[in-house]
């Protein structure tokens, strides 16, 4: 049990919403009370006490990282806890995924809240590695560690009342558990209608209309700002008259940006626009305890002591993070001790020739291909018909007009490769391939050559799962992540170097994106439109249906 202790500091009740100099008294893990030193206004010599940040969706997987050393990260930077989504690893290994995650959490003082996915596979345009069935949804609900129904993705399916997913939506009401949203562009009557079938929240607005929408019909709107998607900017703004109904998320972070930061980095950037304090904090720190029900303490007497002590309410930096009363971090460093995790994983692909890439052309060579264009920070592509570079009776890439060839491999048993064609990365020479693809998670791979793609592809399936970076002049790297094909078992700071270099190298092969590989695994994400590429493959997401590659 944590020694028992007491420290003075500005205090921040997010209740009162006042800022008192009051002393902490901590015990057997709890805040046993809070003294006020009878001054009515902050002192400029004393650090501030706060509640932790909580990140309100996030999917745990995509850090790289298994949950033991996600935590001895985030802790460094005021995070107590996660609303964690589960559904990568349950793509791969179904509930036994689940088991893994749960059991990884418990190794460390961190308190993770994991949700059962829902949409388990997410689309039946893809294989996948496992299903969840509204059985085993049931079942996971009698775990008191299963907090919640995690994002309805098949939206479709909510708006149509179909059988299979209201009943899912039903088991997490009957078991009084909040049921997460994800219907990216859904507005008006539809917005309202996905909202009166149960869903609470959502984190996939890219408008602030949008969001607007959504809060009129009562849902609860999460910013988001992770390595990929960003629509902070685009919604910060709503802050000061929806605070009440908002949280902050990081949905996919990226091992090398959360040894940067994490919550506290949208706490300081909302501040530094000039936004109430208190209100963020709010948005930060209490709305995903309440709507969760979470069992993280809020600095009040009684309970538990979650919280952490800053140096000013400006750049919020860290000095301590207490979880139950035991000091986590301090200073920038994590003292959570790293534990080794064990190896589970579902891999079966086998090793692919270049030859199977080859796109072959019309008779007449003249053809047009459908491109998909991706965006920087972005999970939405749009669709372009452009002109074919033909050569040799093939499709190839063309880099003038920044074409590169896309494809998917399955990795749950042998199968011919899907191709298509993307713009957006800017690769000049070489390939990227990773066996972290939303959401069922086969190989993705996109590619200047048909040759560096087959490379990258392999060295990704010898390391049974990865990020894998090849260039046309002998450059190489891999970054393995043998735990379901998605995590690294080592140390969490170690992944994030390895990450960094592996970053590096797209860079140096051309690619201007902000987190190349991160972009990379959304392109197979079938449910965020407009045209993605699955391993059946290339699919319209707003037609819900399969096309041609070449017109």
């Amino acid at each position: 049990m944590p020694a028992e202790f007491s420290l003075q500091a500005n205090v921040i009740d997010l209740f009162a919403n006042t800022i008192a100099p009051s002393v902490v008294h901590v015990a057997d893990g709890r805040i046993q009370a809070i003294e006020p030193t009878g001054a009515t206004a902050p002192d400029p010599s004393l650090p501030y006490a706060l509640p932790g940040f909580v990140d309100a969706h996030v999917h745990i997987e995509s850090s790289l990282l298994i949950p033991a050393e996600f935590a001895r990260l985030a802790v460094v930077h005021g995070t107590v806890a996660t609303v964690s989504d589960p559904h990568e690893i349950g793509n791969v290994l179904g509930v036994a995924g689940l088991e893994f995650m749960l059991e990884s959490g418990r190794q460390v003082p961190f308190k993770f809240c994991f949700g059962a996915p829902s949409c388990v596979p997410a689309t039946p345009f893809e294989t996948a590695g496992a299903e969840i069935t509204a059985q085993d949804i049931e079942q996971l609900f009698q775990n008191p560690e299963i907090g919640y129904l995690a994002e309805m993705m098949n939206w479709p399916g909510v708006l149509n009342r179909d059988a299979g997913v209201m009943e899912k939506i039903r088991l997490a009401q009957q078991y009084g558990r909040p049921v997460d949203g994800h219907a990216p562009g859904l507005r008006g009557a539809d917005a309202q209608r996905y909202a009166e079938a149960g869903i609470s929240t959502d984190h996939e607005c890219f408008t602030a209309e949008e969001a607007l929408d959504k809060l009129a019909v009562g849902m609860k709107i999460l910013i988001r700002e992770g390595s990929a998607a960003r629509n902070f900017d685009a919604l910060i703004d709503l802050l000061p008259e929806h605070y009440e109904h908002m949280m902050f998320c990081s949905d996919d972070k990226h091992p090398d940006t959360l040894v940067l930061g994490h919550i506290n980095q949208l706490v300081q950037r909302a501040v530094a626009r000039g936004q109430d304090v208190l209100k963020v904090l709010r948005v930060a720190c209490r709305n995903p305890v309440e709507h969760y029900r979470l069992p993280v303490g809020l600095l009040r007497a009684g309970d538990p002591a979650d919280f952490i002590v800053v140096d000013n309410l400006t750049d919020f930096q860290v000095r301590q993070t207490y979880l139950n009363g035991e000091l986590v971090a301090e200073n920038g460093n994590t003292l959570i001790t790293s534990v080794p995790g064990r190896i589970v994983n579902n891999f079966h692909a086998r090793p692919v020739k270049e030859e199977e890439f080859q796109v072959q052309a019309p008779a007449n060579e003249q053809s047009t291909v459908r491109v998909i264009e991706c965006f920087d920070g972005q999970l939405i592509t749009a669709r372009h018909d452009l002109s074919a570079r033909v050569e040799n009776g093939l499709v190839v890439p063309d880099l003038t007009q920044d074409i590169l060839k896309l494809t998917v491999v399955n990795r749950y048993q042998p199968a011919s490769p899907a191709v298509a064609f993307i713009r957006g990365f800017g690769l000049k020479h070489g390939a990227l391939a990773s066996s972290v693809g939303h959401d069922s998670h086969n190989i993705t791979a996109v590619g200047c050559d048909d040759e560096s793609i087959a490379r990258a592809v392999n060295l990704v399936m010898q390391a049974r799962g990865g990020l894998a970076a090849v260039g046309t002049n002998g450059e190489e790297l891999v970054l393995p992540l043998p735990v379901a094909g998605l995590m690294s078992e080592q140390d969490g700071y170690r992944v994030a170097e390895s990450y960094a270099a592996i970053d590096a190298l797209s860079r140096q092969l051309g690619s201007p994106l902000g987190a190349p590989f991160m972009t990379l695994s959304f392109m197979a994400l079938l449910v965020i439109p407009s045209l993605k590429l699955s391993d059946k493959g290339l699919f319209d997401g707003e037609a819900f249906r399969f096309v041609e590659a070449v017109v």
